[in-house]
């Protein structure tokens, strides 16, 4: 079986989980902090502050710019759940604009018309790995003052105009989910240049404390968000192999592009560095490309069968400008594009869609 994801956890990762067992300091600690100040330096940031999931790293970064009761956050219809969730964990509204067919992610040219005086972030996410359009974005929130929250759950590794995603708007926001670029198990991070927003965000992730003598002070509500030393000393050792394991994606990514000549590759924005965390094609005949994927034990992902909008608990929040969306729903197939693949897989997987892929209509 080729696997869609493979987590490649080595003998540095399980020595240096060892000896945060032997040192007796599990919880939060050195190894946290020395992942955070290692993190900041990669996407060239001030501060970086390490949760327990990428969930957790977007409520985190919601609650401390401000979001609460009835403001508005504009974000792309097409994405993971929690992109959307994180926003009614505020009880704040997610509005859903709707996404560019080419890269998937949210269309600034349909971002201005969903601007009300509620508005309070507008929230890209870099999917599957691709930067999203940050210049016309940025210029937006500048024009309107709103904030700029980054998914980049998917986009460890990525860039935009030479500059590491990460390091754009006022926070942005990573996942350590096993199938990640990099994980750390299960864990998240958050990136800022704010020093304010930063300080904020180490209280709330452990129950609103604040610095004091004692350290039992607690100024406001909190959360338990804390990332574990054991964790953090993972994400240490994979920080410093994501450089090596994204150049391998993309080395995949554009073998697929060079070999799969009855499929539309998917499309590199001119200012972006793609990571490559999904390598997500279309077809309009998805049910027999999956078909053909499965008898062959070739791994494979739908991300995802369908938008936000669509869901019941988001439904009042859809409109009808979410056609793309709806579309790619029914489109996408992702294949396996991870590190740990070999040629002969590789080959394997190109021959399998050629026979069975057909081209989209335009």
């Amino acid at each position: 079986m080729i696997p869609i994801a493979k987590p490649l956890i080595g003998e540095e990762e399980k020595t240096a989980v060892m000896h945060v067992l032997d040192s007796g300091m599990l919880a939060s600690g050195p190894r946290t902090e020395e992942f955070e100040k290692k993190f900041a330096e990669y996407v060239g940031t001030k501060h970086a502050v390490a949760t327990t999931s990428g969930t957790t790293a977007l409520h985190l970064g919601l609650l401390a710019l401000g979001l609460a009761h009835g403001d508005e956050v504009i974000l792309p219809a097409f994405s993971f759940i929690a992109t959307a969730n994180v926003v009614l964990f505020c009880d704040a509204v997610p509005v859903f604009c709707d996404v560019d067919y080419k890269t998937f992610n949210i269309d600034p040219q349909k971002i201005e018309k969903l601007i009300t005086k509620k508005t309070k972030a507008i929230m890209p996410v870099h999917l599957y790995g691709q930067a999203a359009d940050m210049d016309p974005i940025q210029e937006l929130a500048e024009k309107h003052d709103i904030h700029v929250i980054g998914d980049a759950c998917q986009a460890h590794g990525a860039s935009y105009d030479g500059k590491m995603v990460g390091s754009f708007g006022d926070i942005e926001c990573f996942s350590f989910y096993p199938t990640k670029n990099m994980t750390t198990g299960e864990g998240g991070m958050i990136t800022t240049d704010n020093d304010e927003v930063a300080e904020l965000m180490i209280s709330l992730r452990n129950h609103g404390r604040e610095k004091t003598k004692w350290g039992y002070e607690h100024g406001r509500l909190g959360y338990n968000y804390r990332m574990t030393d054991i964790g953090a000393a993972i994400g240490l050792e994979q920080l410093k192999k994501l450089p090596k394991n994204v150049q391998m994606r993309q080395n995949n990514a554009d073998y697929y592009d060079r070999h799969l000549f009855k499929v539309e590759t998917p499309y590199v924005i001119p200012k972006a560095r793609h990571a490559y965390h999904q390598y997500t094609i279309k077809s309009n005949n998805r049910d027999v490309i999956t078909q053909n994927l499965k008898k062959n034990e070739i791994g494979f992902g739908i991300y995802y069968p369908q938008p936000l909008h669509t869901y019941k608990h988001l439904k009042k929040y859809a409109h009808k400008d979410l056609k793309i969306s709806e579309k790619l729903g029914d489109e996408v197939v992702s294949l396996p594009v991870h590190p740990g693949l070999t040629n002969e897989e590789l080959k394997k997987i190109i021959d399998v869609v050629n026979k069975a892929y057909q081209f989209p209509d335009k």
